[in-house]
């Protein structure tokens, strides 16, 4: 059974940085791809970067330098390390996976999730 657990969200100012967290559990992060995306309230979900069971990452092109995804296979965990946060950064944001998802970053293409935790920026 698939289960992904994410945490590490909270309250954090403009030009903070925040590292997410998401526990995987019932398949190996080397066999699936994995990523992460997130939805602000009243917009529709945007995907932030994607890894690869080999170890490739994949950013949407607007994001890239801002986030990093990268992963612990002995943890099981994956995470996404988020600099130079902005109000328009608030979001839930949530862990994706799916056996077969290669390369895309586009959540749709993702079967599973997470319940997603809560990022605010503000002063």
């Amino acid at each position: 059974q698939v289960q992904l657990v994410e945490s590490g969200g909270g309250l954090v100012q403009p030009g903070g940085s925040l590292r997410l967290s998401c526990v995987t559990s019932g398949f190996s992060l080397k066999n699936y791809a994995t990523g992460w995306f997130r939805q602000a309230p009243g917009k529709g979900r945007e995907g932030i970067a994607s890894i690869t069971g080999d170890g490739r990452t994949f950013y949407l092109p607007s994001l890239k330098g801002q986030f990093t995804i990268s992963r612990d296979d002995a943890q099981n965990t994956l995470y996404l390390d988020a600099a130079n946060l902005k109000p328009e950064d608030t979001a839930v944001y949530y862990c994706v996976a799916d056996a077969n998802a290669g390369p895309m970053v586009d959540p749709k293409f993702y079967e599973y999730s997470g319940q997603g935790t809560q990022v605010t920026v503000s002063a």
